[in-house]
């Protein structure tokens, strides 16, 4: 699931860059480590230069939206099994060119993506995987002293980026680990 997030958001990033930009065929926006964005030996289709890279850097388990019950109920039986997890998905959009003005454009036109469509559901973006209920991307504001250890913590030199939150995908593994007929009639003996 977490893959398929962030190739949703890079498909539809890159959609919106052509429409900004002049289209090309080759991908602007592509998914990677950052960190590999100053490695030489990337050659090729691989290379992270002259792109935008979108990295996960941090994976969060959303405590407020955890459902305690381990059961689920149908007319016939009960099936029991793990709840499922809520996780929150934070995302960094770098640029890498050669340009500095062209990449603080590129960033400004991945902002205005976000601010302009920051809610996706399979009911407005069809190609999302139907497994996807909803996501909700939200800028996420950090101070420089924690810009400087992120970047520390990816071993690059800082390159324009901004970092975002996408709230509420869900993991489950809808593996049943038991199940039961229900009570359907109570009856005292004195």
């Amino acid at each position: 699931m977490i893959y398929e997030t962030l190739n949703f958001l890079s498909v539809e990033v890159n959609k919106y860059l052509n429409q900004k930009l002049t289209p090309l065929t080759d991908s602007r926006l592509k998914i990677g480590n950052v960190s590999q964005a100053f490695d030489d030996s990337n050659t090729g289709n691989t290379s992270l230069k002259e792109k935008a890279i979108l990295s996960l850097v941090n994976i969060e388990e959303d405590r407020v939206s955890k459902q305690h019950e381990n059961f689920i109920k149908d007319d016939a039986k009960t099936y029991y099994k793990n709840p499922p997890i809520f996780i929150n998905l934070f995302i960094l959009f770098s640029v890498y060119k050669d340009e500095y003005k062209d990449s603080l454009i590129w960033l400004g036109h991945i902002i205005q993506f976000f601010q302009h469509q920051n809610i996706f559901t399979p009911l407005s973006h069809p190609n999302l995987d139907p497994r996807i209920k909803k996501l909700v991307v939200d800028m996420y504001t950090i101070n420089f002293e924690q810009v400087n250890h992120l970047w520390s913590t990816l071993g690059g030199k800082y390159l324009p980026s901004v970092l975002y939150k996408v709230r509420q995908l869900t993991i489950d593994e809808k593996a049943v680990v038991s199940e039961s007929g229900l009570i359907k009639t109570i009856q005292i003996n004195d």
